[in-house]
């Protein structure tokens, strides 16, 4: 054989080589990510990625309010609930009900977090102004069942076998909103696009997302700097084999079109998990009654903190709009 083409075939080995090492590194990368996204084990190199995956600086003033008030929601007195969902699953709700309730909220806390993280600030408002109030654990994550999260496309049918659970102990005739945090939010818009009980008069959706595949291609490409169009593909393969469903089969975009139930849209400007650019798309393709609150400078999940008198008086106009 001529050094010429032994060098070539060797110069091919290597290359070949280098692609095969890429591509094992490529599916082992994605492989963590999207267990990272979906499993109920959180990898215990979570916590040091929590900052790069949500792209946000910790601001410690409004930590330190949501650690309070997440303590004195899960003091007050309230009646632990539970529910099997239609898959099997065992779930887990918090029940604050209210004598002289004019309404029910129902409300859905965001990826790998709480009911009392992303609702303790606001409970006490919901409380005053004559709600009644369902807390939802949602599945994957924390005390209900299930080994995985579904962001929102298996969570939307949890929302509506919580929303029954509702009629059964207040009635066909109390108005209920739905309202959710991040993934929380996506879930009750998805939630929409399914046949929901005609005493579901409105919802209100704080920093959600458009779909699986548009959040993590935000995050893998804003946020951890990594190309996702192969790493996508390899991803929706994964979320597949883990929930039944991929990360593009349903959106939130796909709800709005055909949604009949009002909805009032709620986002800061300096979110960076999820980009408002998200509210925006989801707003203008709400076919809906709808109304948009933007808070200038409030990051992920921080627009209540933000501007409290504001929501508070959007939501109570809401409120009385569509009770």
């Amino acid at each position: 054989m001529k050094k010429s083409t032994k060098k070539i075939l060797s110069v091919s080995s290597i290359a070949l080589a280098a692609v095969s090492v890429a591509s094992v590194t490529s599916y082992l990368t994605t492989k963590y990510w999207v267990k990272i996204a979906l499993d109920r084990e959180e990898p215990k190199l979570m916590k040091n990625l929590k900052k790069t995956i949500s792209g946000s600086t910790r601001n410690n003033e409004f930590w330190a309010e949501i650690d309070r008030c997440s303590k004195a929601l899960a003091e007050k007195e309230h009646e632990n609930v539970s529910i099997v969902s239609r898959d099997g699953v065992q779930l887990v709700g918090h029940w604050f009900k209210q004598d002289g309730a004019e309404r029910v909220v129902v409300a859905m806390h965001g990826w790998r977090s709480s009911w009392t993280k992303d609702f303790g600030m606001i409970s006490d408002f919901w409380f005053n102004n004559g709600c009644s109030v369902l807390f939802v654990e949602q599945r994957g994550q924390n005390n209900s069942g299930g080994d995985y999260m579904g962001f929102g496309l298996v969570e939307r049918y949890d929302c509506l076998d919580w929303i029954n659970w509702v009629i059964e102990q207040c009635g066909n005739d109390i108005p209920i909103y739905l309202g959710g945090v991040s993934m929380g939010a996506t879930t009750v818009m998805m939630a929409t696009g399914l046949e929901l009980p005609q005493n579901v008069h409105g919802v209100v959706a704080d920093c959600g997302f458009t779909s699986p595949h548009a959040i993590w291609k935000h995050v893998a490409n804003n946020n951890l700097r990594m190309p996702y169009f192969m790493t996508g593909i390899v991803a929706d393969a994964m979320c597949k084999r883990k929930i039944n469903m991929g990360t593009n089969e349903y959106s939130t975009l796909d709800a709005m079109k055909n949604c009949s139930i009002p909805i009032m849209f709620v986002h800061g400007t300096d979110d960076r998990f999820v980009p408002i650019r998200m509210t925006y798309e989801n707003y203008k393709t709400c076919a809906a009654p709808k109304k948009i609150m933007v808070v200038p400078g409030a990051g992920h999940g921080m627009s209540y903190y933000m501007a409290k008198d504001e929501y508070e008086a959007a939501t109570i106009e809401f409120w009385k709009k569509f009770d």
